[in-house]
């Protein structure tokens, strides 16, 4: 009795526990185990609500916005919900110094007034297909990789002329599972997109980089826009004459929140994971790669956050580029820190004992996968040194200062030249002039060299001397590397007018020979010379082998486990993730609650700070307690919360919905200690960000006063 006892509670951890979260699965592959997980998890929902073909389904509301992003449909007059940062590049746009939709916000009080975001796409997944045995067709283990490349795009071109679509249907063919398998997406794009309402960045934005990748949050981070369409609901190029589009499915709004346990579900469009990597590269990327990028960043956010607090006019000419570095500084140090906090290399070192053991058991898997993982060992072995130096180089001279990346450019503009002619380096030329002119602006030569300086001077002092360019390899003192950096910066290329009356010249040997008489010009070609020819000439050797040994190494881990589930990584395709409303542990004797508060606002709240800073209209309508239908039991307006669902970039915008498929959130972000989740999941720590829906309401309303488009919605009530 006892022992059944155990095997009941084993299989109840199992089906219904923290095991049974996680993933990001193609919405057409739930029928079945996922399924089953998913309810139970509490889910109320069928597979076919959520993925069908034959009839309208929760899919025909999920977008792919921008390319980059998520959102969903909200109203049956096409009305879409996506972050703010996601509309962010089209807000701006169109604003102007006199009208700043970034800093005072925007909301039409019409259907006229909404304003056309020139550019912006949003693209529909019709259907999805399992074309594997298509592609793969003819393709047999003992071929080399350019072999088995040659029929696969062979294959995927006579797929493309046989299949029939629509005129404004396209075709996507995407490999999963490291090119195991193979699917198709049919998909219909809308280019008609307009403004309709955003609250201002003080309230999009509250926290910024602060609070970015942190818990609690309390930002307002959406942004609304509309897809417009011709007079038969299809898409159409911008016309004052189309009209706004009636979908196949919107999502209702519930209006009863979230509570601890409940279960939800995040449908969109997730970038990239690597979860299927083996021990040895996971270890290589939490403790000896990111803890490299990380050094390399703090240097020079260092020097640029000295001078920013030195000097407004620094501060506002670096607050998107100090915001840029630090994003994925702060996200790498969450990173390494998570791996280790849930000993991730060392559990896929069990699986790894795992498989070897069942392989060594079974002669025919033997003979197959036995060298897989040795292989790999001696493989990451010899790329750690050009893996680290890769990143190094790239952090260093390409990523956070400024004049050396303008240099790279024109050590690149050279070798067109050289390989393309004169058509080439015209060609890119036209592409980068524009390109330069943009980075010149927010471009100050002192800050930029003493971030040169201390990064250099960062690099020499670390790297293996192979790595380093002799004109380092003089400099021992500090006086050194500041005399260096300055002849560095002593350049005519400073200016940007003076590097266009080079570059944009008809004699391009003339402009070759001006180049090459600039000593930050030839320091450049000595670091890409490097790059190219001993670091570059190296991973590309190692990562053809280590990317053909990692597609052998998933189709040995779903042959040898039969009885696992195996959700493909992410490559931008649709995808559901599920989990449940859950606090944390972050560290000892800490506890974070999973909702936050429109209080929680006010306690950040610092007047004339450009993070924390609130509109005065925002004070009054909390000061009044003006929080209409939208409070939760606490009395306040629920603002963010957390949840078990596995998300990654490219899940901004996603729609979050409760067990009944009613919108409930909107998710932005990850928690610091769980940004792992890209290469170990694990739901002790791993937790999404999402804006309660009813915070988005209380905004659209009470704020924008927009009660024409809280009419659109459907507010439902599920829990009652």
């Amino acid at each position: 009795m006892f022992k059944s006892l155990i095997k009941a509670v084993i299989f109840i951890f199992f089906t219904t526990g923290l095991f049974a979260q996680g993933g990001m699965w193609l919405p057409n592959t739930l029928k079945g185990s996922i399924e089953n997980d998913m309810k139970n998890l509490g889910m109320k929902l069928n597979a076919d609500d959520i993925y069908s073909t034959a009839k309208s389904s929760i899919k025909d509301a999920v977008v792919h916005f921008g390319g980059g992003c998520t959102a969903e449909i909200i109203s049956s007059k096409g009305l879409l919900l996506t972050n703010h940062h996601c509309g962010y590049g089209s807000i701006q746009r169109l604003s102007t110094v006199e009208n700043n939709l970034l800093k005072n916000g925007f909301w039409a009080k019409s259907f006229e007034e909404e304003l056309p975001a020139k550019g912006m796409t949003v693209t529909f997944v019709d259907r999805i297909e399992d074309i594997s045995d298509k592609i793969l067709a003819g393709v047999k283990e003992q071929m080399d990789n350019k072999a088995v490349q040659s029929i696969i795009d062979k294959n995927i071109d006579a797929l493309k002329k046989s299949t029939d679509i629509k005129d404004y249907q396209v075709i996507e063919i995407k490999p999963f599972y490291y090119g195991n398998k193979y699917y198709m997406f049919i998909k219909t794009i809308y280019k008609d997109i307009r403004l309709v309402g955003v609250s201002p960045e003080s309230i999009g934005k509250f926290g910024a980089d602060t609070d970015n990748w942190m818990w609690p949050r309390h930002n307002g981070d959406f942004s609304l826009f509309r897809i417009y369409a011709n007079k038969d609901n299809l898409p159409a190029d911008y016309s004052k004459d189309n009209i706004p589009f009636t979908p196949k499915h919107f999502l209702p709004i519930s209006l009863d929140g979230v509570d601890e346990n409940d279960f939800t579900l995040v449908f969109g469009f997730p970038g990239r994971t690597q979860e299927y990597l083996p021990a040895i590269a996971v270890d290589q990327i939490a403790n000896k790669v990111d803890p490299v990028r990380i050094k390399i960043r703090k240097v020079a956010l260092d020097v640029m956050g000295k001078h920013m607090r030195k000097d407004a006019a620094t501060r506002l000419k670096y607050a998107s580029k100090f915001a840029g570095i630090a994003n994925y500084w702060k996200k790498w140090i969450g990173e390494s820190q998570g791996i280790n906090k849930v000993k991730a290399v060392e559990k896929k070192k069990k699986t790894e004992a795992e498989f070897t053991e069942i392989i060594n058991n079974k002669i025919e898997l033997r003979s197959k996968y036995s060298d897989i993982l040795p292989e790999f060992d001696s493989l990451y072995n010899e790329y750690e040194k050009y893996n680290i130096a890769s990143n190094s180089i790239y952090e260093t001279f390409a990523r956070s200062n400024d004049f050396m990346r303008i240099m790279t450019y024109l050590n690149r503009l050279k070798k067109y030249y050289i390989n393309s002619g004169a058509e080439g380096y015209n060609k890119f030329k036209a592409r980068l002039l524009p390109y330069l002119k943009g980075m010149y602006k927010g471009f100050n030569v002192e800050v930029d060299r003493e971030v040169f300086e201390a990064l250099v001077k960062n690099y020499s002092g670390s790297m293996d001397s192979q790595f380093v360019p002799v004109s380092l390899k003089k400099l021992k003192t500090e006086e050194d590397f500041t005399e260096f950096s300055k002849k560095i910066y002593n350049s005519k290329f400073i200016d940007f007018n003076q590097l266009s009356s080079i570059v944009d010249t008809s004699d391009i040997n003339w402009a070759i020979a001006e180049m090459g008489k600039d000593a930050a010009f030839r320091f450049a070609g000595e670091v890409s010379q490097i790059n190219d020819e001993i670091i570059a000439s190296k991973t590309n050797e190692l990562e053809p082998k280590i990317n053909s040994l990692q597609k052998k190494y998933m189709k040995a881990q779903m042959e040898v486990f039969p009885k696992r589930s195996f959700f493909p990584d992410a490559n931008s395709t649709l995808r559901v993730t599920y989990g449940q409303v859950k606090g944390y542990h972050p560290r000892d004797a800490v506890y974070y609650e999973p909702v936050s508060h429109i209080g929680g606002v006010i306690e950040k709240y610092v007047p004339g700070d450009y993070e924390f800073d609130l509109p005065q209209k925002y004070l009054d309508i909390y000061n009044k307690r003006d929080f209409g239908d939208y409070t939760d039991k606490t009395g306040e307006v629920p603002v963010c919360f957390i949840a078990t669902n596995h998300t990654t970039g490219g899940n901004s915008g996603s729609p979050a919905l409760d067990a009944y498929g009613n919108l409930v959130g909107l998710n932005f972000d990850r928690v610091w200690e769980g940004t792992m989740s890209d290469l170990y999941y694990d739901p002790s720590i791993c937790r999404n960000i999402m804006v309660d829906a009813r915070y988005i309401l209380f905004i659209i309303e009470k704020y924008g006063e927009a009660q024409r488009l809280i009419d659109e919605m459907q507010l439902v009530h599920p829990k009652r």
